[in-house]
């Protein structure tokens, strides 16, 4: 599969017409390097297994149980928080909010934020949206696509929510309005009515359903149904995924575990007592 074409065609990445694996620039559209140095017909084929939905998944499931094992003593039991990290635990792992990004300078942490989650009620409520919107969205966009869509919406929702003074923030529930926004968007592109109003309805009956439940960021709900918006309408689907789609969702994802990483190897002030 990671084999290095060298002699044949490939499709452009910018046009999606044959051209030769070795052609400076693409006959078409002008791009140059359309065969990308013999790797064009690799990315092509990584961003249809991208397996965006089981990255997500495992991600937040990984993240959420390393949040208990690294400050056990810290785990909280009583009323809806069940088996719920500590805060030291989020903020070591990449929690985002005023006080992460404007006191401690953890600007990185929009991105960590939307794989973190505060509980298993919250986790669970959050991957069965996830289990239930993402591949709608994958299959709509592409996985490459969806995986650009929701980091997008992570980064624009923690963003208003820090912006607006929430404090400390975590949930994949920002870039699920985001997956949301984007099905709005499509409607929009494509006139597919269903599609479009299920995906606000939903949006409408959370968004109610986050202002009748205590300690939602409602903030991070609306910068994330935003941002997955305008990225879906950025975005066409009625045309195929391109490799320049795949590398920018291995790009956000390699910049997401970044940031985690960053969060984690920074997070010795916390634990230093």
């Amino acid at each position: 599969m990671l084999k290095r074409q060298k002699t044949g065609s490939v499709l452009c990445p910018s046009c999606g017409k044959l051209v030769g694996v070795g052609d400076d620039a693409c006959f078409h559209c002008g791009r140059p390097n359309p065969g990308m140095w013999g790797f064009a017909g690799v990315l092509r084929r990584m961003g249809g297994n991208l397996g965006f939905v089981p990255v997500v998944i495992y991600g937040c499931a990984l993240l959420y149980v390393a949040t208990l094992i690294m400050d056990p003593q810290g785990i909280r039991m009583s009323g809806l928080s069940i088996l719920s990290p500590s805060t030291r635990s989020l903020l070591a792992f990449g929690a985002s909010g005023a006080l992460p990004v404007f006191r401690l300078n953890r600007w990185w942490t929009v991105l960590s934020a939307g794989w973190l989650h505060g509980g298993l009620l919250h986790i669970a409520f959050n991957l069965l949206w996830i289990r239930q919107l993402a591949p709608a969205a994958a299959t709509l966009y592409g996985a490459s696509r969806a995986a650009i869509i929701y980091t997008v919406a992570s980064v624009t929702g923690f963003l208003l929510s820090t912006l607006c003074g929430i404090q400390l923030t975590v949930g994949a529930s920002a870039p699920i309005f985001g997956l949301l926004g984007a099905l709005v968007a499509y409607d929009r592109r494509t006139g597919s009515r269903q599609v479009g109003s299920q995906a606000l309805t939903y949006a409408a009956v959370l968004f109610v359903f986050g202002l009748l439940m205590p300690n939602v960021d409602n903030f991070a709900h609306l910068g994330g149904f935003a941002g997955g918006f305008v990225a879906g309408r950025v975005f066409n689907p009625l045309l195929p995924e391109r490799v320049g789609h795949t590398i920018g969702a291995l790009a956000c994802l390699g910049m997401t575990a970044l940031s985690v990483i960053a969060s984690v190897a920074t997070s010795g002030i916390f634990f230093a007592r």
